[in-house]
């Protein structure tokens, strides 16, 4: 724990605050048997602090702007597994896929 406490000191985040921060479920350390924060942990924290102080963003639109970023997270997700699905297609499928995408990309005609 203390290497936390280090870590959060030097990004400039108090004990206290992180501990507001996982209460409101904007946080979501580790299970309780791998105590600590992950990477992804200090950097959503960096960017809430960043929310907080540098652009005054109050608590009600730091959780929309963080439920925004976990949609976008999410889709990007799905995207890259249909991507991945569709590359394992045959090669006459995949063709196909990409006349359609271009169809809906014109439009109604």
């Amino acid at each position: 724990m203390a290497e936390d406490t280090d870590t959060l000191r030097r990004l400039h985040i108090e004990v206290a605050t992180m501990e507001r921060w996982v209460a409101a479920g904007w946080i979501a350390p580790r299970a309780p048997q791998a105590p600590g924060y992950t990477e992804a942990d200090l950097a959503r924290a960096c960017l809430i602090r960043d929310l907080r102080e540098a652009m005054g963003v109050n608590e009600e639109g730091v959780g929309v702007a963080l439920g925004l970023l976990d949609q976008i997270h999410g889709l990007r997700h799905a995207l890259r597994r249909v991507a991945a699905a569709v590359h394992g297609l045959p090669e006459p499928a995949r063709q196909e896929i990409l006349v359609v995408l271009r169809e809906l990309d014109e439009g109604p005609t």
